[in-house]
């Protein structure tokens, strides 16, 4: 699935990003900045690529259940019933310390060990 319309233009204007995943120990939510993910936008709207630092609770568990959710917002952005809208991205991650991805966000970020690739699913505005 892209991430088009209301969601992209979310995705284009969010300072942050929070991320969640789950393990063996239930829910872990990690975060990141929305211009992080701006400056290693993909041609592909069903890629999203995060410089990946430390991540070692999300990378283990994403080992053992690769599903994610992020969650964005913006107030740029007019929502369905008040100014601001959110959006809900879903897909499957994998955090990669080699290839094209992992070598675009050490380009750009050199304290990245690599990169925090999420596949798109599903798109849903929130709000």
């Amino acid at each position: 699935m892209q991430i088009e319309g209301k969601c992209k233009e979310v995705l284009d204007k969010t300072e942050w990003v929070a991320i969640a995943t789950c393990g063996d120990n239930g829910p872990h939510i990690v975060a990141t900045w929305g211009e992080y993910v701006r400056a290693l936008k993909t041609e592909d709207s069903r890629i999203i690529v995060i410089p990946a630092g430390y991540y070692n609770i999300t990378e283990a568990n994403l080992k053992i259940n690769d599903r994610v959710e992020l969650l964005i917002a913006s107030k740029q952005v007019q929502g369905t019933n008040s100014l601001g809208q959110g959006c809900c991205i879903s897909g499957k991650g994998e955090i990669q310390t080699s290839g094209k991805f992992a070598d675009l966000a050490r380009s750009k970020f050199p304290w990245a060990r690599g990169a925090f690739v999420i596949t798109v699913e599903n798109v849903s505005t929130q709000l």
